[in-house]
């Protein structure tokens, strides 16, 4: 394996990285690597899609992320001190790596956050298991005691790392993007590495594809921070040097450290993470004891029955019989009996609940256990429309709840199967056209009139793309061919658009699981509602299990 990108921020860190997933992997390929990583800032947003689509690709994907390290505990939180914290890079070797990092990421928002989602030595001391750490940027702990002058105490924070993670699983980081302080930090760095035997690794910090997207990534800060290309006083990259380079251009800045460009395939090859999707993961639901889970949901679809129907015909019973068995033996017992529950307590708590739609109202098994209220016989509805044995895929029924009291549904089912296996799900605000044009618009420093003028003649078409809007609307293809003001707008747009701009809560998703939720799966906080950091879709594929708990005004 030739080298390996081991340090590389994707669109999922918001509103900074710029890596976008769909065409990182034509980008590694036309360096002729075989490997990358992801490691977006402090979150796990996107390690799904990226990992599909190296997959896809034929690419190796390395899962990981560069997590925020405080000074001194998690419970700190001293401002000047602790909203500062240092930047480490940790990739998952194995399942076990998978899940202390999801533990770590979660924690650092459910517990750590101050600023930023953090975690101390004595959580990474707690779930380090599984995964490799590098010693990351110039934010990085090692690095800032470096540019402190502190040499002896950059090199006891890279031997009190290489303790937690193990000698050869901790890893430090050489980086040149032509910034004066990296000069002295990388020679510290091999010092320490002479005087320890700790590895050293190549990266690069790549927060975008090509050189010339520098000035793209540029705008996505101003959008980030408020401010605009013509601010002096803002963030901003200091050279253009953060995108996936070549192997050949990395060794021309580092000639001498062959050992250090090994490592970085010598880590690749040890990480080895599989996911496998759409392979259930379902909780068990508490039944009474003496019976089995499947001998109560036969009484309750039999009592049900006997209340919805008098002298039934036999086609009935053989549809009832039908749908018991397929539930039973596509292993979706459970399943029901949650519904079944969840809708029990808020109709006999005085909750409004909606009568069923969509596909779950064929069946008969739902009718009678009042999960739904039309009688799928009367109506010829087809169960295999709901659940088809020869189409693998998870049922889903959407339930709605009166908007007031939905809460006290969601708080009913945390209460059952704890708060630790039960989660709301995240989704994402894109930046659509209209959007794109407009924040872009205020990052270059256009006045509101110019920008409101351009978005106006994007066609309010739902889903509608820049290119789309060019090719239909012919006073916006006029300003953008005649006024290259407007044609940097867009084009900048255009490059922008699509990506994750910020993150919110689901309106329906409610995720419930058989162990904990982050064991599956990292944790955010959106306000004071811990959420998924993956999405409904995602949560799907991974095989968990997925309510939707609507409202209804």
């Amino acid at each position: 394996m030739s080298f390996v990108h081991l340090h590389v921020h994707t669109e999922y860190s918001l509103l900074d990285g710029a890596c976008r997933i769909d065409r990182m992997m034509d980008r590694v390929k036309e360096l002729g690597q075989d490997a990358i990583a992801i490691t977006d800032h402090g979150v796990m947003y996107g390690c799904i899609d990226f990992y599909k689509a190296a997959k896809a690709a034929g690419i190796k994907p390395i899962i990981g992320c560069e997590v925020y390290v405080t000074r001194r505990r998690m419970e700190d939180r001293v401002h000047g001190i602790d909203n500062d914290p240092y930047h480490l890079v940790l990739l998952c070797e194995n399942r076990k790596g998978y899940e202390n990092l999801c533990k770590l990421v979660s924690e650092a928002f459910t517990h750590g956050f101050y600023g930023k989602p953090r975690v101390d030595l004595e959580l990474l001391e707690k779930y380090h298991e599984g995964l490799v750490a590098t010693s990351a940027c110039l934010a990085g702990g090692v690095a800032q005691y470096l540019l402190e002058e502190d040499y002896e105490s950059a090199k006891e924070y890279a031997q009190k790392m290489s303790a937690i993670f193990g000698p050869d699983r901790f890893y430090l980081e050489l980086q040149d993007h032509g910034i004066e302080e990296q000069i002295a930090v990388n020679q510290g760095v091999q010092r320490i590495a002479r005087e320890t035997g700790l590895p050293m690794v190549v990266t690069n910090d790549a927060h975008y594809l090509r050189k010339e997207d520098a000035a793209m990534q540029d705008v996505l800060l101003c959008i980030q921070t408020g401010k605009t290309v013509d601010d002096t006083n803002r963030m901003k990259f200091q050279t253009e040097e953060f995108y996936l380079k070549s192997e050949e251009e990395l060794r021309q800045l580092f000639p001498n450290c062959e050992e250090a460009f090994e490592n970085t395939a010598k880590i690749a090859d040890m990480c080895d993470l599989e996911f496998t999707f759409h392979e259930y993961h379902l909780p068990s639901f508490p039944v009474p004891e003496g019976v089995t889970n499947e001998e109560y949901f036969r009484q309750l679809c039999y009592a049900g029955f006997a209340e919805r129907y008098e002298n039934p015909p036999k086609e009935y019973v053989d549809r009832l019989e039908y749908e018991i068995g397929t539930i039973s033996k596509m292993g979706y017992v459970n399943y029901y009996l949650i519904v079944w529950d969840f809708i029990r307590y808020a109709k006999e708590n005085g909750i409004p609940v909606g009568p069923g739609r969509g596909s779950g109202a064929a069946s008969i098994v739902a009718y009678c256990m009042h999960i739904t209220e039309v009688d799928p016989m009367q109506y010829a509805l087809i169960f295999e429309r709901f659940l088809n044995p020869e189409r693998v895929s998870m049922p889903d029924f959407d339930t709605d709840f009166c908007q007031e009291r939905r809460p006290e549904v969601i708080e009913y089912v945390t209460r059952k199967y704890g708060a630790d296996h039960v989660a709301q799900i995240a989704t994402f605000g894109t930046m659509a056209a209209r959007g794109a044009i407009r924040d872009v618009g205020r990052a270059l420093n256009f006045t509101y009139a110019e920008t409101d003028i351009v978005a106006k003649l994007v066609p309010t078409t739902l889903h509608i793309t820049l290119k789309e809007a060019l090719e239909v609307s012919p006073k916006l293809k006029e300003m953008y061919d005649g006024d290259d003001r407007v044609k940097l707008l867009i084009d900048t747009a255009m490059s922008l658009e699509g990506m994750p701009r910020n993150t919110s809560t689901h309106a329906a998703g409610v995720v419930i699981t058989a162990d904990p939720v982050d064991t599956y799966v990292p944790l955010s906080r959106n306000d004071d509602t811990i959420v998924t950091q993956y999405t409904m879709t995602t949560i799907e594929e991974l095989g968990l299990l997925k309510m939707d708990v609507r409202l209804v005004r």
